[in-house]
């Protein structure tokens, strides 16, 4: 009987001993709020859900990345909103010299004024930086191995024109004649690293389309058929480049002829110079994983880049040809602050992404490994039962051998 009591203790306190095992297991997950502690809980799940977890974090910190490219692009953009202000005023001001109601002394301080502004946009493009790291001195363009002569590439005339035909036959893509005449002057005038070159052209029989190219000193001249004429300067790199080609056409009289001089000055750069330079275009990290980047070169915006070093206009002729060297340079800063623009759109809508993933896997993630407070509250509180129940018990069975003292009385 003794023997049958005791084990009767033994099989209470052994659920006892289960019972607290589960309370405690079940305070456990309601304290820390995660239904898997330990590797033992769910191994499966531990596994799936570090996995999980090393995703969120790093979208969250693709996110921030992102935040830092929109950061380092506005910063970028904001310093070239200034050279296109520049690049404004300095065009006004060869507008206001290119006409003969200035002097030689207007024009003068007209030029100090050029002068200096040349200097501020080398200035903004040496010296803008993003955490110490120089943004528009090209060094975040991409690489360029053997410098690069500029193209200027004229599709107005007409289909045919090749370097023999002859001045008198030009004809505009439409296959109107120029109206180019014996005795007329064409001007050849434009711009390399800031020196302005105006060639005067008395048109004579033999006059050709040839020797108005080779009026552009030091470039070669391709003829393409129905894609125009194509000049390449002769010199590679910015010092070199061919800014602001203008050729006009005027008659003996010295009126200007407004379609031939049109139609032969319609040259724009179809390939800008470029100097040798290492490559250092940025890549962001948008992603959690290897190779989830994007990259973005940002080109170099100096003077010389733009081809506005040391730009004179002093006279009319060189004030007048600035201006069409002005459009260029401003078209450059336009096309650069455009790309910078659309790369921080499509940052921005980069985040939005990274974010609604980041949440999802959250949840995603929650669901296995956090705890369902009701469910284990339950469980808690039947176990916590059961434990004070498994108490009792344990103690009565330990009286039950008192009742053989009864037999003894």
């Amino acid at each position: 009987m003794i023997i049958n009591h005791n084990l009767n203790a033994m099989n209470a306190h052994r659920n006892m001993g289960f019972n607290t095992t589960q309370t405690g297991k079940a305070m456990e997950k309601l304290s820390s709020g995660l239904r898997i502690n330990r590797a033992g809980d769910d191994a499966a799940g531990l596994a799936i859900s570090e996995k999980m977890r090393g995703q969120i974090r790093g979208l969250d910190q693709a996110s921030r990345n992102s935040q830092d490219g929109i950061s380092l692009i506005q910063t970028a953009e904001g310093a070239l909103n200034e050279t296109h202000s520049i690049l404004q005023r300095m065009r006004e001001l060869s507008v206001q010299s290119a006409t003969d109601t200035n002097t030689t002394a207007d024009r003068s301080e007209i030029q100090k004024e050029m002068d200096q502004l040349g200097k501020e946009i080398d200035r903004i493009s040496s010296t803008t930086q993003f955490n110490t790291k120089n943004l528009l001195d090209g060094s975040m363009g991409k690489g360029v191995t053997t410098a690069v002569a500029n193209v200027n590439t004229n599709t107005a005339l007409g289909a045919g024109t090749a370097a023999a035909t002859v001045a008198t036959a030009l004809t505009d893509s439409n296959g109107n004649s120029l109206g180019i005449v014996a005795g007329d002057t064409i001007e050849v005038s434009y711009v390399v690293n800031g020196t302005t070159t105006n060639t005067p052209i008395t048109v004579a029989a033999g006059t050709t389309m040839g020797d108005i190219a080779t009026a552009v000193g030091g470039s070669t001249a391709a003829y393409n058929g129905a894609s125009g004429v194509a000049l390449t300067s002769g010199t590679a790199g910015f010092n070199g480049a061919i800014n602001g080609l203008t050729i006009t056409v005027k008659d003996a009289n010295g009126v200007v002829r407004a379609g031939a001089t049109n139609a032969l000055s319609s040259f724009s750069e179809t390939t800008s110079a470029s100097n040798v330079r290492a490559d250092g275009q940025a890549t962001f990290h948008i992603g959690a994983n290897t190779g989830q980047n994007i990259q973005l070169s940002i080109e170099n915006m100096s003077s010389a880049a733009l081809g506005v070093k040391d730009l004179k206009v002093g006279t009319q002729g060189q004030a007048n040809v600035a201006v069409k060297v002005l459009d260029g340079a401003l078209a450059k800063v336009s096309s650069e602050r455009s790309k910078l623009g659309s790369v921080q759109n499509r940052l921005e809508h980069t985040i939005n992404n990274l974010n609604v993933g980041a949440e999802n896997l959250q949840a995603a993630e929650s669901r296995i490994r956090d705890v369902d407070m009701a469910k284990e509250m339950m469980n808690f509180t039947k176990n916590n039962i059961l434990n004070q129940a498994a108490q009792a018990m344990l103690s009565q069975a330990n009286q039950q051998p008192q009742a053989v003292l009864q037999l003894l009385r």
